[in-house]
């Protein structure tokens, strides 16, 4: 590796520990002897047997976790030809002939429905979940609400009903533009139930980013709330809804959630009102709370996430009931060696893929989650550890940008005398003081770790015995194509190896494996997996071009990957154009085109930026419109206009104003040419370049 620090072993999990764990279970289920004949037994073809151990893994595993299919599936999957499949709902394109990894069927014959899994079997009359709690929340006020089995299972049928009573049948799209408030449980699982797909929106996007998501997956029904708390203020999310809907059309019905009791006459606190709005009380709560959940195919689309590429608009990424559920259940299970009594903390909104994935992962087993609605410093730094202490957290997962931010928080301020610390990093009296024992795994995802920020995290949250474990995939798989295991020593920021049943790889730019030659690599799958995304929501021209278009039957999964001498994985960034800002995507154009409504500004370009906090930043460049002089008012409300769109995090660093941008002779930006000009890095191969003479101009910008 390059980096010496990453380069020594700092984790062993004790003997004892191993033995304790679910992967070391199923190890010696089925005679696995180590680490590396596991990830051969289920990624590769299997000794002595004519099939792949992609599809023996997956096989085995619907027995092995207990998931329960309503009618058998004929076979684990099908990858044959076929033009009869469906594309997803809202594809526009026609069926092309459908078969191989780009399009495999996975479980056909079978009908199946997550709700009946995560939900339903855990809330019977019989059941010894009944009465379990399956979520704790707590809001930034210090409220605490506990969800049994029971009650969620009344509350699902309730949103199930409420959705039927408004038209909404198996296929139709529910968005979810939520505060992280118990009801969204309710909410994923009741639409769970009737079939309806979800599309989670997060909470914190602007109006523009919520309504182009609104206006592609076209629900008829919209769930959101008031506002929520965010460091003690009220954040009204209901205005932005109705701008968004505004802006996008189709929703006809609103469903609002009373967060910050705006329903209650006596509450100063004014929200904007339409014809179709109602109050959850109202819409939901009044409901019949029986509801028989339909069984539905396996190949049914579950939810609709979004995705950002590097042009055009959001990726629409379809999931469907088996894959979801097969994918989540077993990351959760092995990788985080979830136990009846843990508490699994995410530190995730429901409109990002590990709110959905962690609610689904831990319930599938009965388990219980915990939810936190605020800020992670409110109203001290030390608010995360003092949960996990107060609330006994056992599993808890958090993005690399936020442990930074925590790391910077200088000493305590003992008076109101006394100035507060320094605010170096690698202080940790913050964490001092709370009892973190209850630990078993910590987890992060979304971005590659620092090794000093990845230390700190193992040694003053872990108490240098807790495992990161590390994990990397994406809103595509609903899941993680690399995810160490509880057994593995770790380096630190390593992600370990291939996750269970994940046939990946690393290739240079000709497509041929370099992963054993430690030379950094394209990141792919050379199999599918059952949660692999059917397709796009816009049909599979785009599904075929973003992901299978670079090398023949491999994914390209778009980020960097190396394997060391000691065969640990590590990933190095994006290989494309995508803005990952603190472990959120965004495309370029997405940012570019709010700079471009404004009437100053022609044109814009979106770069990302090494950044210390947030891992990578948006850095804009901006050409005027003629006769508009550029000024530090304009930047700044430039700046403001990025932040009130698509949300604080995306506010460009910096905004910068040229005369034109280094283009090809097509007439495309050359995005990597404009991030290299601001990093000073090497431009590399600039051959197809149209005007070079813009790259100096780019340099002196200001």
């Amino acid at each position: 590796m390059e980096n010496d620090s990453v380069d020594e072993i700092v984790h062993e999990p004790a003997q004892e520990f191993v033995e304790s764990t679910n992967v070391y279970a199923f190890m010696q289920e089925y005679g696995i002897d180590d680490y590396d004949e596991l990830i051969e037994r289920t990624t590769t073809e299997v000794d002595g047997v004519d099939e792949s151990g992609v599809g023996w893994f997956w096989d085995e595993l619907v027995d092995y976790l207990g998931i329960e299919f309503d009618e058998e599936y004929d076979e684990v999957r099908d990858d044959s030809e076929s033009e009869t499949r469906s594309v997803s709902a809202g594809a526009s394109d026609e069926p092309a002939s459908r078969g191989g990894p780009q399009f495999t069927d996975w479980y056909p014959g079978g009908k199946i429905n997550i709700a009946h899994n995560v939900l339903d079997r855990h809330a019977d009359l019989e059941a010894e979940t009944r009465n379990r709690v399956a979520c704790i929340w707590e809001g930034e006020d210090g409220e605490v609400r506990e969800v049994t089995y029971h009650d969620l299972h009344r509350q699902s049928n309730k949103v199930a009903n409420a959705l039927e009573e408004r038209g909404v049948e198996t296929g139709d799209t529910v968005a979810l533009y939520m505060p992280m408030v118990p009801e969204v449980v309710s909410i994923l699982y009741g639409c769970f139930k009737v079939g309806a797909i979800v599309v989670p929106i997060f909470s914190g996007f602007g109006v523009e980013a919520a309504a182009t998501r609104i206006e592609d997956s076209e629900p008829a029904v919209l769930f959101t709330g008031d506002g929520f708390y965010r460091r003690g203020d009220h954040v009204l999310l209901k205005e932005s809804a109705d701008e968004a809907i505004d802006e996008a059309g189709h929703v006809e019905h609103t469903i609002v959630v009373d967060r910050l009791g705006a329903s209650d006459d006596d509450v100063d606190l004014e929200i904007p009102w339409t014809d179709r709005d109602e109050w959850w009380a109202e819409a939901v709560e009044r409901q019949d709370d029986a509801y028989e959940t339909a069984s539905l195919p396996s190949d049914q689309e579950s939810m609709l996430l979004y995705s950002s590429g590097t042009t055009g608009k959001p990726k629409g990424i379809v999931h469907t009931h088996a894959g979801a559920l097969m994918q989540c259940a077993k990351e959760v299970y092995f990788g985080f060696d979830l136990k009846p009594s843990d508490r699994f903390f995410w530190v995730s909104d429901i409109g990002w893929m590990m709110g959905p994935w962690t609610l689904i992962g831990t319930h599938t087993f009965g388990g219980t989650t915990f939810m936190y609605e605020g800020a992670p410093d409110h109203p001290e730094p030390d608010r995360f550890w003092e949960m996990i202490d107060r609330h006994a957290i056992t599993q808890f997962g958090i993005s690399p940008t936020a442990i930074r931010a925590l790391r910077k928080h200088g000493t305590r301020q003992t008076s109101s005398d006394e100035p507060s610390g320094s605010g170096e990093a690698g202080d940790d009296e913050w964490v001092e003081g709370h009892d973190l024992s209850s630990l078993r795994l910590l987890g992060s995802t979304g971005e590659p770790w620092d090794p000093e920020s990845w230390q700190w995290f193992y040694e003053n949250v872990g108490n240098e015995e807790t495992p990161i474990i590390n994990i990397s995939g994406g809103t595509e798989i609903c899941g993680c194509f690399l995810m160490p295991m509880p057994i593995q020593p770790l380096k630190p920021c390593t992600l370990g190896g291939p996750g269970l049943g994940m046939d990946v790889d690393i290739v240079d730019s000709s497509g041929e494996s370099i992963a054993d030659t430690n030379e950094r690599g394209f990141l792919v799958a050379r199999d599918s997996c059952p949660s692999m995304t059917k397709s796009l929501w816009s049909g599979d021209e785009r599904y075929l071009e973003e992901y299978w278009s670079s090398w023949e039957d491999l994914w390209d999964h778009g980020d960097w990957a190396q394997k060391d001498e000691d065969g640990f994985w590590f990933l190095h960034g994006r290989a494309d154009d995508a803005l990952n800002v603190a472990g959120r995507k965004v495309g370029p154009a997405e940012i570019e085109g709010v700079l471009i409504d404004h009437d100053a500004v022609n044109q814009a370009a979106a770069v990302g930026v090494p950044d210390e906090t947030t891992g990578t930043a948006v850095v804009a460049y901006v050409i005027l419109e003629e006769g508009e002089e550029p000024s530090k008012e304009l930047r700044e409300e430039l700046r403001a206009q990025v932040g009130e769109e698509h949300g604080k995090p995306f506010r460009p660093r910096e905004l910068l104003f040229v005369d034109e941008f280094p283009k090809t002779q097509s007439g495309k930006v050359i995005r990597r040419a404009i991030e290299a000009a601001y990093t000073g890095e090497d431009l590399g191969d600039l051959s197809s370049l149209e005007n070079p003479d813009a790259l100096a101009a780019l340099e002196e910008a200001s």
